[in-house]
């Protein structure tokens, strides 16, 4: 199946995204591996290796994907405000 290397690193990601409410992209920062590596691990791997934190990340990610409207939404928001300080800081240096 896997070996101990892979079983660790499932078990610290799913603990760091349980204690940290973090999303899949911010644990593959975290971890240094890749958002499909990390969705990997914790969806399909953990269920092998530890299936009560296999239950609790799941919860987790059935949250982040509730909310990830909302996060998007900010994004846009907070991007569209940088252009518009953008445009008005150019605006009055003419």
């Amino acid at each position: 199946m896997t070996d101990s290397f892979e079983r660790d690193r499932c078990e610290e990601i799913a603990e760091y995204m349980i204690e940290s409410k973090a999303t899949v992209r911010a644990a593959a920062l975290r971890f240094g591996v890749s958002k499909s590596t990390v969705h990997k691990d914790v969806t399909e791997k953990l269920r092998y290796i530890n299936p009560g934190l296999h239950s609790e990340v799941g919860k987790l990610l059935a949250l982040n994907k509730s909310e990830r409207h909302l996060r998007g939404g900010e994004a846009t928001r907070k991007k569209y405000l940088k252009m518009h300080d953008a445009s008005a800081t150019t605006s009055q240096a003419v």
